[in-house]
């Protein structure tokens, strides 16, 4: 079967658990229905491919409208501790694979991961700081060169 969309280019800008997960999912998804795939970290969803910080991603509950509870609530000692163990055990339930384990999934399938040099360097990070599966380092324009062909589409996540 042929589909139009030949690759999926997805921009992580949250390394939320909910954030980084939409995106390994689609992405995971684009790969296993033969679409090309790249993820690129950029700002704060650098800390999904951070090796001293993917372990601890927490679910956001305050300014979270899918959470459904009030923001004065959601920031509450201890709510966000909670909702992520909520949230990492109805993960756990379906098999979902930890960040670490997905992210060489993701990578061992022919996705690409990158990370944003702009964000690199306003956080002072080191390419040791940063998984071993990562591809590179891009610049945003080198990043959009990417994108240059048909049947290629961008997601912001």
């Amino acid at each position: 079967m042929s589909t139009k969309v030949k690759k999926m280019l997805f921009i992580l800008s949250k390394a939320t658990i909910e954030n980084a997960y939409a995106a390994f999912v689609m992405a995971n998804g684009a790969r296993m229905e033969g679409i090309e795939s790249e993820i690129f970290f950029t700002f704060f969803g650098l800390e999904a491919i951070q090796k001293k910080k993917l372990e601890h991603l927490k679910v956001a509950t305050v300014g979270n409208p899918g959470m459904h509870i009030p923001t004065m609530i959601g920031g509450l000692p201890g709510m966000e501790a909670l909702a992520t163990k909520m949230m990492k055990k109805e993960m756990d339930k379906l098999d979902m694979p930890p960040v670490d384990e997905f992210l060489e999934i993701l990578s061992d399938s022919g996705c690409k991961l990158w990370a944003c040099k702009l964000a690199v360097d306003m956080f002072h990070l080191d390419r040791e700081d940063l998984i071993d599966d990562l591809d590179g380092i891009l610049t945003i324009g080198d990043f959009y060169s990417r994108a240059d062909q048909e049947g290629c589409q961008l997601l912001f996540i």
